[in-house]
């Protein structure tokens, strides 16, 4: 067993949203990512002013209709199922009450929000115990039934061998080749095509064009400028060394990661076929970098790192002069791009 981080999402729609937020997250009222002169072009493709109640609602809907349609395509291979309205399902929420990283009191006590966690201190959501309503209905079958059930509802599987493979190409494995079952058509049919991944494909050329924008903006000459100015103040403050606003926080990220690197490699040494919970609940414990005093050195100097960042952005006034830089490469692009953007925009709202 392996402990892993979450993955970063890389396709060029989260990329380009992901990219226009955090290059423009600007305090104390100036601008703002909503200014960007793109976001009026992309904007139309991120989805629609739907509250999260609404969202929720809208999925409650699907699931019924689902689980109906997996329901009818089960009998009809000859096995019961009862429709699944009790699995809970998406929680919807947009709620950022917890992050606010422009605020010294937040800055104070969570850094970059990076060793120190934010969301340590909620309290879990109390859930209904969860029951399947086909559980007693499939320990009825045979072994071979119960294979031939859970084929039919959930599709094919990768071979069996690729899970005691190591060296198993996942990120090869071409999913699109397995039947996705009951399951899978149920909800595809619910959903129906994906009309923004198509779109975001037709335009992928355009999408990468944008992309370029973001990936040169640090070393674009007005931002080395003003980064030089950053880095100065970080420097009189104590905090020689870093060459970009963006270091500061990226350093304590990657130690995070070399934290959870050693974890993983420790985790080799436990024999998880055969160790009780008891045995794994201590190994787990043990190994926990969060416990270990190096975690909690990181998470002092992170924090004595984001507040002279906080100081030197609002003496250097970095959020505003860096996206005025992004947003006057924006502009260029759109001159040049005009009329590719606008059949974006339109074709965006069709879909929409």
């Amino acid at each position: 067993m392996r402990i892993t981080r979450p993955l970063v999402l890389t396709a060029s729609a989260a990329l380009l949203a992901a990219t226009l937020s955090a290059c423009s997250e600007g305090g104390g009222g100036g601008l703002t990512y909503e200014d960007s002169p793109l976001n009026e072009y992309l904007s139309a493709a991120w989805g629609d002013d739907q509250s999260p109640e609404e969202y929720e609602k809208q999925y409650e809907e699907q699931s019924r209709q689902a689980e109906e349609l997996i329901a009818e395509c089960m009998a009809a291979e000859g096995f019961e199922y009862t429709p699944n309205t009790g699995s809970g399902g998406a929680v919807f929420s947009s709620s950022d009450d917890e992050w606010d990283p422009d605020s010294r009191e937040w800055v104070s006590q969570y850094g970059y929000g990076v060793f120190t966690d934010p969301w340590a201190d909620e309290e879990p959501i109390a859930e209904e115990e969860y029951v399947d309503p086909n559980a007693d209905y499939v320990s009825s079958l045979s072994e071979s039934e119960q294979i031939a059930y859970n084929e039919v509802l959930n599709g094919e599987q990768p071979p069996e061998e690729a899970y005691d493979d190591p060296d198993f190409d996942w990120d090869g494995f071409d999913w699109d080749s397995l039947e996705p079952g009951c399951y899978g058509n149920a909800w595809e049919e619910v959903q129906g095509e994906d009309a923004t991944q198509a779109l975001y494909e037709e335009y992928q050329p355009l999408m990468d064009r944008i992309n370029l924008i973001y990936e040169g903006l640090q070393d674009s000459p007005e931002m080395s400028d003003l980064n030089a100015e950053w880095a100065s103040c970080m420097a009189d403050a104590g905090f020689a060394g870093y060459t970009a606003q963006t270091d500061a926080s990226q350093e304590f990220y990657d130690a995070q990661d070399a934290f959870y690197t050693e974890q993983n490699a420790q985790s080799e040494e436990l024999d998880w076929d055969d160790a009780t919970q008891e045995e794994i609940d201590a190994f787990s414990e043990e190994t926990d970098p969060s416990n270990s005093p190096e975690w909690k050195e990181k998470a002092e100097r992170e924090i004595e790192v984001a507040l002279a960042d906080l100081d030197c952005k609002e003496e250097t006034g970095y959020s505003d002069e860096s996206l005025r830089i992004q947003f006057a490469l924006e502009e260029q692009f759109i001159a040049d791009n005009e009329a590719e953007l606008e059949a974006f925009k339109a074709a965006a709202e069709q879909a929409g």
